[in-house]
Order: structure tokens, then C-alpha cells, then sequence
């Protein structure tokens, strides 16, 4: 087998698919690997290194893309990547589908076989290539949030943690799984009010154990959603509908009660956003404003710490890398039901439910 690792090319991206460790592992177990010139140095990964581990170092996104057998990614392919697509490519990377008609057009049309890190399941039912991202982006986003509201930044002028004498800042997350609780747990240490909001009273008994009553919870209907949106300095757009576009639960009336200045960090923009006001931004260009909020909407946002993103997701892809070198892709697929959970398209098809419902595809 070959894997391709190409270098990532969407605005700000700094992560990259394999680690130099985990491109031995692979080349021990008979695998090439075609390492793009430079895909690992933004987190600290050089060319020698790679060379080292038994890679071959090629100079261009054509030499790595045409070359392997499966290509490994980070994020999306990006729409000067269609062109490489091929009916005998297998895709592993995130893909987010839902939320990307153009490149769900372009797999079909050549018949790629797209395994999504996001869809892929653990025994357990849960999502253990997408978990580590949605800590990262949890965390980040109350870190982001608190950056966006300093004054000379755009925002209110508030600082999240507050000083004796004076109201600490009010952070509302809505959505309480893995985002919204890694959030929830960065808010409270940074010392804000926090109240977040979940559909699962489950989650929510799990929180108020969890700190002690210190965090309010609400059953996130409209009029709860409606209240902790308006009395926010800080709101976390933190809702995931597995391989779906994410539901619009805030609305642009609601984001329109809140106090000029505030900020809104959607962690769901990669499935669409759940905030009516939203849409996606960049590293580059990271906020706007409307309705006198500061939007804050970037899809990769754990590229904002690349390292630490590359070895989390590393660790926890490498298991079912090794799978497919050592028993070959459609052997491991079928050895591995969870990991054909991960198939969003095969043999010119949508075969992801939830994608092919949020596309109008079959």
C-alpha cells in the first residue's frame, strides 16, 4: 500500500495527518509513504524527520495525491484538490459532507471512497476521531471568546473572570457533549458564570454533579435558549448532529437581544453553524459583526494549536491506519464495522444517510 500525506492547503491549517512516529510504525509494517516537502513543519515535524522514519519526500501536492493508494488527511480537500480525485483513491479525513455540496459532487462524480474521521464509531456508539478535535475546539472557544471581548479587539470589554467588587462575565454554551462540556470546564476555570444548555437531562445531571451546582442548567427549549442568549457576554454555538447540518437553535432575534459588543464563538460552522447569524470565517479574516456582535466562526479552529491537534488525532487515528496497512482497506472494512461507519462515499454513491437526507441525495 501507499498513503499519501499532502501538505494542507485550507486558510490557517497547520495540523498534518501523520506524525513522524506514526509514519515508521506504517513503513515497518510494509507501507510507502509519500510525505509532501513541508507538510509537517508547522507543528515542529521537518522533512528530515520524516526521511528518517523511512518516507520519501516529494515536492509537489501531484506527486503525493497520484502516487497513493489512500490519501490522509487532516481537513476537507479543498476544490484545487478535486482535481486529483480518482475512482481508485480512498479518502481518510475529516469531511463534514453536510456542510460541502461542491466537494460531496466532486467524490461521487469520480468515485472516491470517502471514510470520515467523523463518522467513524467506536464499540461504544461514540465518536473517537472526532472526540479529540472536540475537545481542542471546546477549549479554544472559551480562550478565543475571552480574546474577541477585550475592547481593542471589537469586543464589550470584559474580562470572563472579573475582579472583587465587580460581576465576573457571562458565558451561555449551548450544546453540553464533548465541545460543550470541555467548554463549559475552561469557562469555570477561567471564573465566569456559565449556564449551558442540552436536550439530554442526562448530560445535564452530569454537569451540576460535576460542579457541584456551580454551573446553571437549563433543557434547552426556545425560551430557555432565548433567556441565556440575552444575558450573555459570551456565546458558544456547541451543537453536533452526527454526519447531519448542524440545527439553527439560536435565532438572529435572539442574537439581535444581545449587548453590542458581545461575542459569539459557533463551534458547529463545520456542519453548518447552529446560530441563524453565522457563517463561516477564516484564520485570516476570524470575525465580523452584525446586529452589533462579534461573530467568530472558523471551521478549523484547532489548527490554532497544531501540535497539540496533530498528536491528539494522531494517537487516535493510527489504530485503524495500522488496520488498513496490515490487512488491506477493504479487508479492515470489513474486519472493522465501526470503521465502515465512516464510508460517506463509495462507487459513485452517498452512503451516509444523514448526508445523502442533508443533500437530497438517494
Amino acid at each position: 500500500m501507499i498513503i499519501g500525506v499532502p501538505y494542507e492547503i485550507k486558510d490557517g491549517e497547520t495540523r498534518v495527518a501523520m506524525t513522524p512516529n506514526l509514519c515508521r510504525r506504517c513503513v515497518k509494517l510494509g507501507a510507502t509513504v509519500l510525505v509532501q516537502k513541508g507538510a509537517g513543519t508547522s507543528v515542529g515535524f521537518t522533512d528530515a524527520a520524516y526521511r528518517a522514519a523511512g518516507a520519501k519526500i516529494t515536492a509537489t501536492a501531484s506527486k503525493v495525491w497520484r502516487g497513493a493508494d489512500l490519501i490522509v488527511k487532516v481537513k476537507e480537500p479543498q476544490p484545487s484538490e478535486f482535481k486529483y480525485f480518482r475512482a481508485d483513491l480512498t479518502l481518510f479525513t475529516y469531511l463534514h459532507l453536510a456542510a460541502c455540496p461542491d466537494l460531496t459532487a466532486a467524490l461521487v462524480k469520480k468515485k472516491v471512497l470517502g471514510i470520515a474521521y467523523e463518522s467513524v464509531e467506536g464499540r461504544d456508539g461514540f465518536l473517537p476521531l472526532l472526540k479529540p478535535m472536540s475537545h481542542i475546539a471546546g477549549r479554544l472557544s472559551i480562550q478565543t471568546g475571552a480574546y474577541f471581548l477585550q475592547s481593542q479587539n471589537g469586543g464589550s470589554g470584559v474580562l470572563l473572570g472579573g475582579i472583587p467588587g465587580t460581576m465576573p462575565g457571562r458565558v451561555a454554551i449551548v450544546g453540553a457533549g464533548n465541545s460543550g462540556a470541555h467548554a463549559c470546564r475552561m469557562a469555570v476555570g477561567m471564573g465566569a458564570r456559565v449556564a449551558i444548555l442540552d436536550l439530554d437531562a442526562r448530560k445535564l445531571e452530569m454537569i451540576d454533579e460535576e460542579y457541584r451546582g456551580g454551573v446553571v442548567t437549563l433543557m434547552a427549549n426556545p425560551g430557555n435558549i432565548e433567556m441565556a442568549v440575552a444575558d450573555c457576554d459570551l456565546l458558544i454555538g456547541a451543537v453536533l448532529v452526527p454526519n447531519a447540518k448542524a440545527p439553527t437553535v439560536v435565532t438572529s432575534a435572539m442574537v439581535k437581544k444581545m449587548r453590542p459588543g458581545s461575542v459569539i464563538v459557533d463551534i458547529a460552522i463545520d456542519q453548518g453553524g447552529c446560530i441563524a447569524s453565522i457563517h463561516p470565517t477564516s484564520h485570516h479574516e476570524p470575525t465580523y459583526v452584525k446586529h452589533g456582535v462579534v461573530h467568530y466562526a472558523v471551521p478549523n479552529m484547532p489548527a490554532l494549536v497544531g501540535r497539540t491537534s496533530t498528536l491528539g488525532l494522531t494517537q487516535v487515528t493510527e489504530p485503524y491506519l495500522v488496520q488498513m496497512v496490515t490487512r488491506g482497506i477493504k479487508q479492515a472494512l470489513a474486519e472493522q464495522p465501526g470503521l465502515a461507519k465512516g464510508i460517506n462515499t463509495q462507487d459513485g454513491l452517498v452512503v451516509n444517510r444523514q448526508v445523502a437526507r442533508a443533500l437530497s441525495y438517494k
